[in-house]
């Protein structure tokens, strides 16, 4: 392995919302470099930063809401993630399955990317199946974004996949906008599972995003027969394959 690899903290999160301090150490025990998070479950920016410096991890992207992006919150919002050293805020999903929704989602996202921005943190979307379907108004909520905002992109593969998308096309054809990728594999049909034990072509992946230098980040949502267990044979795969 000669590649610096994070992980999406959800494919802990059995142990994560119970004992944050000791996921992080675990991952780091086990070989990533840094984490994405996904929820601090009340801890303070400081018991973070703390967490994270004793696991010998950095953190590189947080999931949040679109909550925490409101004219009400974002200050507050803004205020942790750099108290935190996190320079990617990445909205996870969002229910825009209409013109409708979509108007309102960009006007929050378009005027929180730029406060955001101004103080040195990105805005990303990541995606899951339903943003590749084609809609009634003829594209679908990815093409609507990528029009009609300047949000980053985290492109989730084994989603894309799942969709019927091919991963490598699209990542090439979208490199400039993407900030990192979600490696991720599963079944077709939505069950996700570690690194090599699903559907997915991961090689031609990690070719491919190592050439465009993305950040490539692990995800395993299966949790079999725990989270920590999944996420070390994802490492496996990657000591062999990344």
């Amino acid at each position: 392995m000669n590649y610096e690899y994070g992980i999406q903290m959800y494919s802990l999160c059995d142990l994560a919302e119970k004992d944050l301090a000791a996921a992080l150490k675990a991952v780091g025990e086990l070989g990533y470099s840094y984490v994405e998070s996904a929820g601090f479950f009340g801890h303070t920016a400081d018991d973070v930063c703390r967490m994270l410096e004793d696991a010998n991890v950095t953190i590189r992207s947080a999931h949040g809401s679109l909550k925490e992006l409101l004219p009400d919150k974002i200050d507050e919002t803004i205020a942790f993630h750099k108290a935190i050293g996190n320079k990617n805020f990445v909205i996870p999903t969002a229910k825009i399955d209409t013109l409708e929704k979509i108007d309102e989602f960009v006007k929050i996202v378009n005027s929180a990317q730029k406060k955001l921005a101004a103080n040195g943190i990105s805005l990303v979307f990541h995606n899951h199946s339903v943003e590749f379907e084609t809609r009634y108004w003829g594209t679908n909520i990815l093409s609507e974004l990528e029009k009609r905002t300047e949000l980053g992109f985290q492109i989730d593969v084994y989603w894309a996949f799942n969709a019927g998308v091919d991963p490598v096309v699209y990542c090439e054809r979208m490199k400039q906008r993407i900030k990192a990728i979600h490696l991720m594999d599963g079944l077709l049909g939505g069950r996700g599972k570690a690194l090599g034990e699903g559907h997915v072509s991961l090689e031609p992946i990690i070719a491919m995003a190592k050439a465009n230098n993305f950040d490539m980040i692990v995800e395993s949502e299966g949790f079999y027969p725990t989270g920590l267990e999944e996420v070390a044979r994802c490492m496996d795969f990657l000591k062999i394959h990344g």
